[in-house]
């Protein structure tokens, strides 16, 4: 009698199959880090953050691939599907043990379970010598086809200097040195910041100028809300996130923020007498 278990245990996705990254990076994992590392190393999951969750048998496996982290992130974002994974994390547990092919146990797996038809490494360093030379070929390959790799990372790109984690990396970097910037210093010019901060255009700092103010604005109602049910909030965040809220959305020259209160009511509203309580506290 044919078993559920026995059939989702010898089922391989296809190479590229669907657009689930998980599915593609189990797919391709195989014929990627070879089968000794696929014996001791498999993927789990992708965490919102673009970390591969990978489970390995023992510590010593998750110490070695640690090292070679950086190779296999590049040998997987060579798929078209895996361009947006950054990292690994390593994972020590009991793997799922799989059928033994139609060869035996001890035998070559089914070659469309895309793993080399090779004899075991003897030793952890050979298996790890394998999957530096499999992972040499996946770059190769993609050099042969006149592919190139990106400037920071060097993982295989299709077009452009950079990849896409390295450019969206780039552009939080710009938004959050903007958005310590606009806290911390306020009172600065936007001609000011955007000399400050290279590659931060005016388009884009009038973008962050804006959510910071709406996201300043809820953290002080939020807080006002908290304050009226007599809950514990952080006075001198607040004092600071205020001041910093009044400089920034009225441009007023700070040395007469405190002698002109018309602005200061003016800017914050009805979370004026909320703020000016915790200042005095």
């Amino acid at each position: 009698m044919l078993k559920l278990g026995t059939v989702l245990d010898g089922w391989r996705p296809k190479p590229g199959g669907g657009s689930d990254p998980l599915v593609a990076v189990r797919a391709a994992w195989s014929e990627l880090v070879g089968a000794d590392v696929a014996r001791a190393a498999q993927p789990i999951a992708i965490e919102r953050d673009q970390t591969l969750v990978v489970l390995t048998t023992s510590s010593a496996w998750s110490h070695q691939l640690a090292f070679l982290e950086p190779e296999i992130v590049r040998g997987l974002r060579a798929r078209p599907e895996l361009h947006a994974l950054m990292r690994l994390r390593f994972r020590v547990g009991k793997m799922r043990a799989r059928p033994a092919s139609r060869a035996g146990a001890s035998g070559p797996r089914n070659a469309a379970e895309g793993v080399p038809r090779e004899p075991p490494a003897k030793t952890l360093d050979d298996a790890l010598a394998r999957l530096r030379r499999a992972v040499g070929r996946t770059r190769a390959a993609h050099r042969a086809l006149g592919g190139t790799f990106c400037s920071l990372c060097e993982a295989p790109v299709e077009v452009g200097p950079t990849c896409r984690p390295c450019r969206e990396d780039d552009l939080r970097r710009r938004r959050f040195a903007c958005e310590r910037l606009l806290f911390e210093a306020p009172w600065l010019t936007p001609e000011e910041v955007l000399g400050a901060i290279d590659g931060l255009d005016a388009e884009a700092y009038d973008g962050i100028r804006r959510r910071l103010l709406r996201s300043w604005w809820d953290e002080l109602r939020r807080a006002s809300a908290l304050h009226k049910l007599r809950q514990p909030v952080d006075r001198v965040r607040l004092r600071k996130l205020a001041s910093s809220f009044v400089l920034l959305e009225t441009r007023i020259d700070p040395n007469r923020l405190e002698m002109d209160s018309a602005v200061r009511v003016n800017a914050l509203g009805d979370l004026y007498d909320f703020v000016r309580e915790i200042e005095r506290t």
